[in-house]
């Protein structure tokens, strides 16, 4: 059961921020949110490794976002929880929109995913009310329509797909499970797209495994519960 990174114990959520020191690196910050223990992680720190992703994503042939994204979930810097899947769940559906037919500079767009993805900071789903994965299919789709705060159509379906993706995160609750998250939000990505740009990527049917992992797990509360 992966928690607190440094030795496993479960992580407290404070009512306020707090200048924590990282535990790795020793950095400074304000930050909610540390262990029981007193340990704190940096974003950047927990995300370490994350850059792999796109030497995966540019070779990927897969139609399947959530194929490609439980490729990066496999991978060593992905932990059950984190900021990484800020990241993850945008450049799966450039990766698979891509190979779906769709018409856009890959690595351009992989690289202006990772920088718009990672400012999304650990916890976003409990603080800000808006949960990071669903963040990044609205980048998704921002980074394909080219949108900017002046833009008219872009600015709109950006908007309205992250309004999908966390309304779809809204209906099962909480607690917070971010591959629960990222894969509503993938699969409200699918249906955005094939509506708006005329591209089909695959749309699987996800049975979770990693249940064992998440202490929060909701268990047949979750669509993805081998038990429904």
């Amino acid at each position: 059961m992966e928690e607190c990174l440094i030795c496993k114990a479960p992580l407290e959520y404070l009512e306020t921020d707090r200048i924590m020191e990282c535990s790795i690196c020793h950095k400074q910050e304000a930050s909610k949110t540390r262990c029981i223990n007193g340990h704190y992680v940096c974003n950047e720190c927990h995300t370490a490794g994350m850059d792999s992703i796109t030497g995966l994503c540019l070779a990927e042939k897969s139609k399947n976002p959530v194929e490609i994204l439980e490729k990066m979930m496999s991978m060593p810097f992905c932990h059950m929880h984190g900021p990484e899947h800020h990241v993850m769940v945008g450049a799966a559906l450039l990766t698979a929109y891509k190979n779906a037919g769709g018409k856009i500079d890959l690595p351009t767009a992989l690289a202006e995913m990772m920088n718009r993805g990672k400012s999304v900071p650990g916890g976003a789903c409990g603080f800000w009310g808006a949960c990071g994965a669903g963040i990044s299919s609205g980048m998704f789709v921002s980074i394909l329509s080219k949108s900017t705060p002046l833009a008219k159509e872009p600015f709109a379906l950006s908007h309205k797909m992250t309004a999908r993706s966390l309304s779809a995160i809204g209906e099962i609750g909480g607690p917070r499970c971010c591959k629960r998250d990222s894969f509503l939000s993938i699969l409200s990505a699918i249906d955005f797209v094939k509506e708006h740009f005329g591209v089909e990527m695959e749309k699987p049917t996800i049975i979770c495994h990693y249940s064992s992992q998440n202490n929060q797990c909701i268990g047949i509360r979750c669509p993805f519960s081998p038990k429904r």
